[in-house]
């Protein structure tokens, strides 16, 4: 890219305005002419590297309100630099595509996405996703599975790449880590939703108002006066962010079983998926979705809001439903040999858990069977809620590890069993989908849970090479042979 003067960038005067050609907050991807963002975080705070940023040949330092005037020649401070550095990348990179949407909640961010892609596709643009399982437009995949919301400057980035490729509309997952940290903050939307609000993510937000006012962010301060919050009404969390919506001059759509605007009225199991009765604008639509539970319903009436709130017809878009696939990883099937179904779902939270059991377990003719466990170096408070959910909810709970990270997976494992009789302990992963699979008898629904599309397992420091679904089938046809 051609540089720009970094008092356009920053759009503010400076002491010099040298030309800008790079905005980076990694000293290790500064070079000569990069406008170097030292930001404070948890591990370390980014004014540590600015002598190497210098050394580098940055042209500029952005940072806190409160560093030392000498930290460097050309030194512009600001009082909320995360947000300075977020909309410095958009003025470096500028285009982006025209319509963009935004969604946030503990569970569902990926599948809304996913299926808002698939939506827009399926009405004849060209639309992309960003989000956990990377960035994708149609067919293509420009990045792998990573971070939810990418670095500030990285989804600039990608925002002007996808406008290069020609891609009209994307939609972006908004995580509480992300949108605390500013990250989305140069991204104009046409529409944010929001799925639900349950425990997570509190060993970094240190309490659930916290992590709330993280995501209330989308609404309050990223979403423009006259847009549209697509808001899930059946969850508890409605009214706080129908409130926030509303103070913050946005139409809020309500969607669900309590939704005024998409109204679910009915949803009945359907051995291919389910059948939808959905109420808009004062018609009924039958819609036979071809996805398996009730969050997936949920999931599928946010994102269609979504596009109706970017400027699509009603009849179009839920017309568009009957052709949706599940996001990789999300309840996502397993096929193979053998008696039995299988699915692999990203569910690592309690409510997480729950929402995935409680939607398999209509499609049971026999059994409901689950393999779980709970990640190291996490929330530990979720460890005994989500061993006594699998206790509870399903007939067969196999208890494994999933990423042990730092810790002791034998000390993790014990939290989440406590004083519960009926969980059996295996905590080789492979093995305890393999000893699953086993158990398989005609009519029974397997969901092995927690990692989802992950490709690999954390122990100690290191990531060794691990796919559920992949085991999955390994040991359906260890089975079958």
């Amino acid at each position: 890219m051609n540089g720009l003067r970094l008092s356009d960038i920053l759009r503010r005067d400076v002491p010099s305005d040298p030309v800008i050609t790079g905005v980076t907050s990694d000293s290790r991807r500064v070079e000569a002419g990069t406008l170097f963002a030292a930001l404070p975080g948890a591990q370390a705070d980014g004014r540590a590297f600015i002598p190497q940023a210098l050394a580098k040949g940055a042209a500029a330092i952005l940072a806190p309100q409160d560093t030392p005037e000498g930290a460097a020649p050309l030194l512009v401070r600001s009082g909320d630099v995360r947000r300075a550095y977020a909309l410095a990348a958009r003025s470096f990179y500028g285009a982006q595509p025209k319509t963009c949407v935004a969604v946030t909640g503990t569970n569902g961010k990926t599948s809304v996405a996913a299926f808002c892609r698939q939506i827009w596709t399926r009405l004849g643009h060209k639309a992309a996703s960003m989000g956990t399982l990377g960035v994708v437009a149609g067919d293509m995949a420009l990045t792998g599975p990573g971070l939810t919301s990418p670095d500030a400057a990285d989804a600039a980035r990608l925002m002007h790449e996808l406008s290069r490729l020609g891609v009209t509309h994307a939609a972006l997952e908004a995580s509480s880590h992300g949108l605390d940290q500013r990250r989305l903050d140069g991204v104009s939307l046409s529409a944010a939703a929001f799925t639900n609000l349950t425990q997570d993510h509190l060993d970094y937000h240190g309490t659930l108002e916290a992590y709330r006012a993280a995501k209330l962010r989308l609404f309050d301060t990223l979403l423009a006066r006259g847009k549209t919050a697509v808001l899930n009404a059946d969850s508890d969390a409605y009214g706080v962010f129908a409130s926030a919506g509303i103070v913050s001059g946005l139409s809020v759509m309500g969607v669900g079983e309590r939704g005024r605007d998409l109204t679910l009225v009915a949803r009945r199991p359907d051995p291919k998926g389910q059948r939808l009765t959905i109420e808009a604008e004062g018609r009924s639509y039958d819609v036979m979705l071809p996805l398996v539970g009730d969050f997936q319903a949920s999931n599928v009436l946010v994102a269609a809001g979504l596009c109706i709130a970017g400027g699509e017809a009603v009849e179009e878009v839920l017309g568009a439903l009957e052709h949706l696939q599940g996001a990789e990883g999300r309840l996502e099937r397993v096929e193979g040999p053998g008696p039995g179904s299988v699915y692999v779902d990203y569910a690592h939270t309690p409510d997480g858990l729950e929402t995935v059991l409680r939607a398999l377990r209509p499609h049971a003719e026999g059994r409901l069977l689950v393999v779980f466990g709970c990640g190291g170096d996490r929330d530990r408070g979720k460890r005994p809620l989500m061993g006594r959910i699998a206790h509870d909810l399903a007939d067969v709970a196999i208890l494994t590890d999933d990423n042990p990270r730092s810790e002791d997976p034998a000390a993790i494992r014990a939290e989440a069993r406590g004083d519960l009789t009926g969980l059996i302990e295996i905590g080789d992963r492979r093995q305890a989908i393999r000893h699953a699979v086993s158990l398989l008898e005609s009519g029974d629904v397997l969901v092995v849970a927690g990692k989802g599309h992950e490709q690999g397992q954390i122990v100690g420091g290191q990531t060794f090479s691990f796919d559920d679904a992949d085991e999955v089938r390994q040991a359906l046809a260890g089975a079958a042979g």
